[in-house]
């Protein structure tokens, strides 16, 4: 017996696709990817789609998944010492861009070598979101070139001067000596344990 379809199911199968693909399905895949026998069919499910704001299309009408599409249910919180009885419940959903990324025009990712900001949970490997265009404040962590070198640091004032500081004590502080220029300030840092 075929499976009946659900907008979840169906959004999942078109989000699959844009996963493995990097590209919306055209009608005639679409056709296939959902197991029906007419693009009317695909149609219905569009329109479904695009009500649910899971959707969108474009003055061209090329479609494109909304930000709401990528979002996670937030089940609840958890406790970090001893588990909780309560049972999960779903909360809400949440895109992870919109929860990390305050500003996406003047923001962008880099991947962090080395390991000079471990004792800030910082490590090699993790991708950090840099915000551009923020002053930062002291004790932010922000990303600069210095006298020619890209690196990544605490900020710190200390009377007039700037001085860039590593969260492991084998690094010492960095002074400029002729440039700074501050490439923004961390506001997130996301690390994939598995994967």
């Amino acid at each position: 017996m075929k499976e009946k379809r659900t907008l979840q199911s169906v959004q999942k199968l078109l989000l699959a696709f844009f996963r493995q693909n990097r590209r919306m399905p055209s009608f005639s895949e679409m056709v296939d990817l959902l197991g029906v026998r007419s693009k009317s069919v695909v149609n219905f499910w569009i329109e479904k789609l695009i009500e649910a704001r899971i959707l969108e299309k474009d003055g061209k009408g090329h479609l494109s998944f909304t930000k709401q599409a990528f979002a996670i249910p937030r089940v609840g919180s958890i406790q970090a010492g001893f588990p909780s009885p309560e049972e999960e419940v779903l909360s809400d959903a949440i895109s992870m861009d919109e929860y990390l990324i305050a500003r996406p025009d003047a923001s962008f990712l880099l991947q962090v070598s080395g390991d000079s900001m471990t004792g800030a949970g910082i490590m090699a490997g993790d991708l950090v979101i840099i915000e551009k265009g923020r002053a930062p404040k002291t004790g932010d962590i922000v990303v600069a070139e210095v006298d020619g070198e890209w690196t990544m640091k605490y900020f710190q004032k200390q009377g007039k001067q700037i001085v860039l500081v590593a969260a492991n004590p084998r690094y010492p502080d960095i002074r400029p000596r002729s440039e700074l220029r501050l490439g923004g300030v961390v506001t997130a840092v996301v690390r994939k344990y598995h994967g």
